[in-house]
């Protein structure tokens, strides 16, 4: 089972996939081949999302179809951490789904930090000018993105190595 502690490394080019994990929404963001520019993709309802089943059949089937659409080589999944870098009860549900994921599409997966990725999105939703509405519905997509871009811009070296946070 991996870990944000014993995660692999992802490729240095290929496109990654962004996921902005939650029991109700999944968002969705891409990366360009070259791994600099990343785009949101789309929210998606999940089908039912239990501890003991973190990966229903039908997503599954949804993100193995994205894999090969995509021609992805790995996925990131935002890692919902307190304010203070602890664990919470969501990132055991992010690790659980992620690893429920590499094992669905045979891609790996790493976790970067989400914390204050939501306050971002909201930010960058509020500077275009939709309504209500649509920023909600897009609120997800640009979550991943921001997770996604955070992560190919990291010192991914670095991000392996200084891994301050510990899921018990």
């Amino acid at each position: 089972m991996l870990t944000p502690e014993n995660q692999p490394l992802l490729p240095k080019t290929g496109r990654l996939a962004g996921i902005d994990f939650g029991t109700a929404r999944i968002g969705v963001a891409v990366s360009d081949p070259s791994q600099k520019w990343c785009s949101p993709l789309e929210t998606r309802q999940c089908t039912a999302w239990t501890t003991e089943i973190p990966l229903a059949a039908a997503d599954a089937k949804y993100f193995r179809e994205l894999a090969t659409s995509e021609q992805l080589v790995g996925w990131v999944v935002g890692l919902p951490l307190h304010a203070s870098g602890d664990a919470s009860e969501k990132s055991q549900q992010a690790v659980s789904f992620g690893n429920a994921l590499s094992q669905a599409t045979d891609l790996p997966v790493n976790w970067m930090d989400e914390r204050f990725t939501t306050a971002a999105a909201r930010e960058i939703l509020n500077a275009g000018n939709l309504s209500g509405k649509k920023r909600k519905a897009a609120l997800d997509k640009i979550a991943a993105q921001v997770i996604l871009q955070t992560f190919v811009e990291s010192d991914r070296s670095r991000h392996h190595r200084d891994r301050d946070h510990r899921l018990e």
